[in-house]
């Protein structure tokens, strides 16, 4: 159920051992939903370095991203950084033809049925094995499978300007957009997705997200020196933001961001989600177990849940320090080195006991 990048990339793996799948999808067309810009940061996927080259050495699935990442631009309240190097690659996703989806598609021989309004307990009682990859955790939730640990609300757009296509920019402004962020990620060197999100926390859930969202629009236009003419927009509001609590239940696989591959430390999960669909094949194939599979997967969502807390828990001021420092020559030189796909150091891992300490006496303190 769902033909997006989990689901395709389950259906590829079937086809090549024989299996072809049905796949249903509701909406008319694979991608049929707005366009946005994604990254795809090693940093968040160690230790596998590079995660384009992974997914085609190690399972023959080809996609092309926009650019490589070579540099990050940081903005807080009064500073801004950059990390410099090979730090991941931006892609595309929805209606756009050059979008994740649409590739995966091209690679799929599997009839795939749209408009489809089969559920889930009539697909149960004709099918040997059922696949949710639906793109969110309703059904999850409904079959009470899922921990929902935040909703968020994004609002973005299509914004025309010039950019440099390999440097997205991130920034990180409390006072604008409480316990959020907002991305600047180019799709060409004209056009870029322009967009903020925040957890729907009581005191976020009183603004005004359109208040909010024109006062980013103009701070980038400064910073960035430029009116950036918006050509389309998009809105979610409370999505969930969580993990199944188990990764199958009896022939059911939860895969995408029905299993849980949304980071919610910066919001990206397309290579999580490729290996969910990925392992859920190998396991209908009796080529290995998908709960075991899906284990690091498990300890990553909870590694980046630690960092969303942890940034959670910084304020401008802090911020402001930490950005700072990535112009210091030094830390600068670490940073980059550590961010690049040179290394495969888990440095999500390494620095989480450190996170959870500090949100332990932050916690404390709040109390």
């Amino acid at each position: 159920m769902g033909a997006g990048i989990s689901g395709l990339s389950c259906a590829i793996i079937l086809e090549r051992y024989g299996i072809m799948p049905t796949i249903f999808e509701k909406r008319n067309r694979v991608g049929d939903r707005f366009i946005n810009a994604e990254a795809m940061f090693e940093i968040l996927n160690r230790p596998i370095k590079d995660c384009i080259l992974y997914i085609k050495e190690k399972f023959n699935i080809v996609l092309d991203p926009i650019s490589e990442v070579n540099k990050l631009t940081i903005h807080s309240k009064n500073e801004k950084g950059n990390i410099i190097g090979k730090i991941g690659y931006t892609n595309i996703r929805g209606r756009h033809e050059n979008s994740f989806e649409n590739q995966l598609k091209k690679q799929v021989k599997s009839n795939i049925i749209f408009n489809s309004n089969y559920e889930y307990e009539k697909l149960c009682k004709e099918f040997d094995y059922i696949v949710l990859a639906t793109g969110d955790g309703e059904y999850a939730t409904h079959l009470g499978n899922y921990r929902c640990d935040l909703t968020c609300t994004i609002k973005g757009a299509t914004v025309i300007g010039d950019f440099t296509i390999d440097n997205p920019h991130v920034w990180f402004i409390y006072e604008i957009i409480p316990k959020g962020y907002a991305w600047l990620i180019p799709f060409t060197d004209k056009e870029a997705n322009l967009v903020i999100a925040y957890p729907d926390y009581p005191n976020n859930i009183k603004l005004d997200i359109n208040n909010m969202w024109e006062a980013f629009y103009n701070l980038a236009c400064n910073e960035l020196k430029q009116s950036l003419r918006i050509t389309d927009r998009f809105e979610i509001t409370r999505y969930m933001m969580g993990i199944c609590l188990r990764p199958k239940v009896d022939n059911t696989y939860f895969v995408g961001n029905c299993f849980g591959t949304i980071s919610p430390g910066l919001g990206f999960g397309q290579f999580a989600s490729i290996l969910t669909g990925v392992y859920c094949a190998y396991d209908i194939l009796g080529r290995g177990k998908y709960e075991i599979l899906t284990k690091p997967l498990f300890k990553n969502y909870y590694n980046s849940l630690v960092l969303r807390r942890f940034l959670e828990g910084l304020d401008d001021y802090e911020i402001d320090k930490l950005v700072k420092n990535l112009n210091n020559k030094l830390i600068n030189k670490f940073t980059n080195r550590i961010c690049s796909n040179t290394i495969s150091i888990d440095i999500l891992k390494l620095t989480t006991p450190y996170m959870k300490l500090i949100n332990h006496i932050k916690a404390h303190k709040n109390s």
